[in-house]
């Protein structure tokens, strides 16, 4: 089961597993009564959720992460995003009415994509993470077995003609088809259903 959350600018959602719960992203630093507020709504409190994974560290997808952590949720930190944890701190430096907090990188569970499958399936949760690295280094997509995919900001499918000679646009769109998707949910835009 999927709750989309929205508080921000940022749709973030929760998987819900048969085993535990993961939050993919958050929304800007500042965000949290708003956050309250809708997982309230959802009849969610912050004991259900068990991890928070970002799509990618930019400041609008992992602002309330610190907050998160310190409350006892899990930051599952992908290969491929350990260098860019701490991308968003000078950002949010700039904002010190915000009382960002950094991640705690030293405290998150490092997974490798390979490890992905196991460690959701222990969730109760079927599907993958995967490598779509076309908006950043750092990003990733959620792909669940079921047909829903979470791209973060990966650009829409319908934008792929508009970039011309973007390979690695493409790769990423071929490589997210690949797991026939029903539905694909973006971080800044309506989903998409097949």
């Amino acid at each position: 089961m999927l709750t989309k959350l929205k508080y921000g600018n940022t749709n973030t959602f929760l998987i819900h597993g048969k085993s535990g719960n993961i939050l993919i992203d958050t929304d800007y630093a500042g965000t949290l009564p708003m956050f309250y507020k809708a997982i309230k709504e959802h009849d969610i409190s912050v004991k259900d959720i068990d991890y928070i994974l970002a799509t990618h560290f930019h400041p609008d997808h992992i602002g309330l992460v610190s907050e998160l952590m310190e409350q006892g949720v899990k930051l599952i930190l992908m290969e491929s995003q350990a260098g860019a944890v701490h991308f968003s701190d000078g950002i949010f430096a700039k904002e010190p009415g915000l009382r960002y907090k950094p991640i705690e990188k030293g405290a998150a569970v490092l997974l490798s994509f390979e490890e992905s499958r196991a460690f959701l399936g222990k969730l109760g949760i079927d599907g993958e993470i995967i490598r779509t690295p076309s908006h950043s280094e750092d990003s990733v997509s959620v792909v669940l077995d079921e047909g829903i995919c979470i791209v973060g900001d990966l650009e829409p499918l319908a934008y792929l003609e508009a970039y011309e000679d973007n390979m690695a646009l493409k790769a990423d769109w071929d490589k997210v088809l690949s797991y026939k998707p029903e539905v694909v949910y973006y971080a800044h835009a309506n989903e998409k259903r097949f």
